[in-house]
């Protein structure tokens, strides 16, 4: 990577030098930033305009960054000199949903504490039974797709599934999403981030005098999702209260075993926001992730060959992985999800504001100034991958021969870094080589319609517009 100026007092330039696109008075590129496209906007204008760039949200001025190594810095040096997007805070707070992922400050840590140990790799290996039985529920699921040769909307199947495995790994209750059709709380759960992508980047908080018909539905969907949630935290109290001696067996019960600790600062609004934030991240990104791999996946067929292989030989007789240890032969199924996250990041816009004035890249940025990385722009760039425009799993193989080419982890951003990196990036890969294997052994996948006619949507996330599979069962 280029040498990059992070000394503070090597100003060079001010906001207001930056270059970007024209705007009109008073409402400045408003009109040019539609959410649903704001990051193919941006990485647009990024290659117009360079990085850093600045653009305007009416008045309020955002800085638009592309350097890996300038957001790694940033993300080492949260949460003390760093905070994300302060907009983020707020509009999860007016959700019910302000736990993990949007906490800043003394809020965060006991937060991040209790979530990474519920999400640590020895946790994940004592519940691979459960995520095992309920991966052979999405088996038969999908198997009953493919006898009546129905077209499965992948990305909202896959949603199912997370939904079943984060609930159970995390509230210890699976509400069998996958074995239902109407009425699952995903339906509920897949409003929230399109809506927190609008709250946002809108010019200001519209929503708190006039309410639209997108607004009317978020409200009933949030008094569903919050009921879902007082019913789960009071029967996680209940089987706490039956077994008192016993220890935690799952986050919530440990949120709510910090919360009854003397002198805790862990309250009923903290624990509820905490399930939020888990039920609405595990349910969205891995899913995510697993739809965009398949759209490759389906693409090539030598690829769906080699998978096959390696899935048959890892699962054996069994119609999914068949234990924890048996993961591991599988890095082909997590190499193709990584490298479909290289070429469609879930996280395509990492959003900052510095807590106190700094100097990034030379740049002057006053406290409090938004600042977009975009992620996708560093993956793609020939300096960091060999060949960056070709789908090509082979480059995550281990270990690697340095002729090969470029392959700069670090600008690999896909899970963060620093202090706040992804605490699901464990389960997540489990989940990937767990789905990935289990389709590949069974099933031959094949697009229902053209590639190019599925779009990217910001919704928070990047996620397809849709992802139509056809499922035929493999002899």
């Amino acid at each position: 990577m280029a040498d990059l100026h992070l000394n503070t007092n090597e100003v060079s330039r001010t906001v207001a030098d930056l270059p970007g696109p024209p705007g009109l008075p008073l409402l400045g590129n408003l009109f040019q930033m539609a959410p649903a496209k704001l990051h193919v906007t941006l990485e647009r204008w990024a290659g117009q305009y360079g990085s850093p760039f600045r653009v305007q949200l009416g008045t309020i001025p955002i800085t638009v960054w592309t350097e890996a190594e300038l957001f790694q810095t940033v993300m080492r040096e949260r949460p003390n000199l760093y905070r994300r997007f302060s907009p983020i805070e707020s509009a999860m707070t007016e959700l019910g949903g302000n736990g993990l992922f949007s906490a800043e400050g003394p809020a965060w840590e006991p937060q991040r504490r209790l979530i990474m140990r519920a999400l640590s790799f020895s946790n994940i290996k004592s519940f691979y039974p459960a995520l095992s039985s309920i991966t052979q529920r999405f088996l038969v699921r999908l198997q009953s797709a493919a006898k009546d040769n129905r077209t499965v909307e992948m990305a909202d199947e896959l949603k199912r599934y997370t939904v079943d495995v984060t609930s159970t790994l995390a509230f210890g209750e699976d509400p069998h999403t996958l074995e239902q059709e109407r009425g699952v709380i995903q339906e509920q759960l897949a409003l929230i981030l399109p809506a927190l992508m609008r709250r946002v980047t809108a010019l200001f908080p519209y929503w708190r005098y006039v309410s639209l018909p997108e607004d009317r539905r978020l409200a009933r969907a949030m008094v569903e999702v919050h009921g879902y949630i007082k019913k789960m935290i009071e029967r996680a109290q209940d089987r706490m209260r039956q077994s008192r001696d016993s220890p935690p067996h799952n986050l919530l019960e440990a949120m709510l075993a910090a919360r009854n600790e003397p002198d805790s600062t862990v309250t009923d609004e903290l624990v509820s926001a905490n399930v939020l934030t888990l039920l609405v991240a595990g349910e969205d990104t891995t899913a995510n992730a697993i739809a965009w791999a398949l759209m490759y996946i389906a693409a090539d067929l030598p690829l769906q060959h080699r998978l096959f292989e390696q899935s048959s030989a890892a699962l054996g007789g069994s119609p999914v992985c068949p234990d924890y240890d048996a993961l591991k032969h599988l890095d082909l199924c997590e190499a193709v999800c990584s490298e479909a996250l290289r070429l469609r990041p879930v996280a395509a816009i990492q959003t900052f504001e510095p807590l106190s004035d700094v100097c990034l890249d030379g740049v002057a940025i006053p406290a409090g100034t938004r600042m977009f990385f975009l992620t996708r722009p560093s993956m793609l760039d020939p300096q960091n991958f060999v060949h960056p425009e070709v789908f090509n799993p082979d480059r995550w193989k281990h270990p690697r021969d340095p002729s090969d080419g470029a392959h700069e982890q670090k600008a690999y951003l896909t899970f963060g870094a620093g202090p706040r990196v992804c605490p699901g990036r464990y389960l997540a890969g489990v989940e990937m080589r767990l789905v990935i294997s289990m389709l590949m052994k069974h099933f031959r996948v094949e697009l229902a319609i053209d590639p190019e006619e599925i779009e990217e949507i910001s919704a928070f996330t990047m996620v397809p517009n849709r992802m139509p599979v056809k499922l035929h069962p493999v002899t």
